[in-house]
């Protein structure tokens, strides 16, 4: 059964959210105190969650960033905020759709099947700090948005993906885009990952790409003062 978390402190709109997912077949789980809402969250292991802005503690743009670098789950934004740039800023860290309150059920509930829909299809994507790379397509997931990255990319990607936190060696990347690691011209793999890097940077995302003199390649997340 499909397990929904619902982050919101105002009791009649939670008790009014878990009755219409509950009548929908979804199981609910309903954070109901908010002093480790992560870890909370991370326990129960949903597969969405429905998340206000407006929460005591931390922020649901504090939860929504912590959410997404440490694991895939999709996130739902449901608050009464509605200016512009809330949305671009829950969105610009992570979360997968905004919603305003009041919001129709119906909306709703079209929202929650969408994403479970979506990251089904991901299940055999490489992710990461809240991206997800399809390597059969090599097409991007990140946020709410997406891009095909072309061939050779994609594959450097995925090994960077895969290396977790560690560097890529070279003779890997070499194996990755060309299936050998003999008379490889070591100008080829720079060509390719300077493209890269200039992808990254042209999508916005906070991720570079370090050399790792005498090993090779990895992939960091950017310090918030590096943006």
């Amino acid at each position: 059964m499909k397990k929904v978390a619902i982050v919101e402190d105002d009791v009649f709109m939670r008790e009014e959210l878990e009755d219409i997912l509950l009548k929908e077949g979804y199981c609910v789980f309903c954070v109901t105190r908010f002093d480790d809402t992560v870890k909370t969250i991370l326990r129960e292991s949903p597969g969405l969650v429905i998340l206000d802005i407006n929460l005591p503690g931390a922020t649901g743009f504090d939860i929504c960033r912590q959410l997404k670098k440490l694991c895939p789950v999709p996130v739902l934004v449901l608050t009464s905020r509605d200016r512009l740039k809330d949305e671009l800023l829950a969105l610009d860290l992570g979360a997968d759709e905004f919603l305003t309150k009041p919001c129709h059920k119906d909306r709703l509930l079209a929202r929650v099947s969408n994403l479970f829909r979506r990251y089904e299809s991901r299940s055999n994507m490489i992710e990461r700090s809240g991206l997800a790379l399809d390597p059969r397509t090599f097409t991007l997931y990140f946020g709410s948005n997406s891009a095909v990255l072309p061939e050779n990319q994609g594959k450097i990607l995925a090994a960077l993906l895969e290396g977790h936190d560690g560097p890529v060696e070279k003779s890997a990347l070499f194996l990755a885009l060309w299936g050998t690691t003999e008379y490889i011209d070591e100008n080829a793999l720079q060509v390719n990952m300077t493209r890269l890097k200039k992808t990254l940077k042209s999508l916005n995302l906070k991720l570079h790409i370090e050399t790792v003199r005498g090993v090779g390649y990895q992939l960091l997340e950017m310090e918030e003062n590096d943006v």
